[in-house]
């Protein structure tokens, strides 16, 4: 009787290698924009077989979002800092540290981010859905400790107002939105917005070159 030889085993991807992966990604998003991005592309640049990346992200889509989260630095998930005035403002020094280098790559997306309906999806569950149910959370509990009615209409728009200042202050001012920016946002137009009030003196204009200044595109 002949045994049955035991099934290959799949080598497992180290966490390093995952990265490298993810590196080739958004190099070759940079670039070449995402219509020209291809798995064969990237796993030319990555030196391995282009089986393997379909075999962990099936889809070009899956692994641009996988990259994209990669390359985040810091999630709302963790924010909980008592109060809901505390909780937008560390949301606010959160999204301001990926504020340049999300919004470069944004602009690598170009058209395809609004007319791709699979990479809207995979944008959606690996990156927008987590900080839309963070944003949630903070209003949940801003409501249980009765800083706020559970009906109040301006909940609804807190992912917009501080996720879209973010990406357009580099067309409007040429220069990426740093903390104290998106901290000064916060305190003058969310807060109040909430009946939480704290308006701020805006920060003096700085006449010197500004290190958050974006890059043109």
């Amino acid at each position: 009787m002949t045994s049955t030889p035991p099934a290959a085993r799949r080598s497992k991807i180290t966490p390093e290698r995952v990265q490298e992966f993810y590196d080739a990604v958004l190099e070759q998003l940079r670039e070449h924009g995402y219509e020209a991005l291809t798995m064969e592309g990237v796993a030319a640049r990555a030196c391995c077989g282009k089986s393997t990346l379909y075999r962990q992200w099936k889809t070009k889509p899956q692994l641009v979002a996988a990259a994209l989260r990669a390359h985040r630095q810091g999630t709302l998930a963790g924010v909980d800092t008592g109060t809901l005035a505390g909780d937008l403002r560390e949301a606010a020094r959160i999204a301001a540290g990926n504020s340049g280098r999300d919004t470069r790559l944004t602009q690598a997306l170009g058209h395809a981010v609004l007319s791709d309906e699979e990479l809207q999806a995979a944008l959606r569950e690996a990156l927008v859905e987590p900080e839309l149910a963070a944003f949630d959370a903070m209003v949940a509990r801003a409501v249980a400790r009765g800083e706020i009615a559970e009906d109040h209409p301006a909940t609804e728009f807190l992912p917009a107002q501080l996720m879209g200042v973010m990406r357009i202050r580099p067309v409007l001012e040429g220069r990426y939105a740093d903390a104290d920016y998106l901290v000064r946002f916060v305190d003058a137009a969310l807060l109040p917005a909430l009946g939480l009030v704290p308006v701020r003196v805006p920060a003096p204009a700085d006449p010197d070159p500004d290190p958050h200044r974006a890059e043109t595109p």
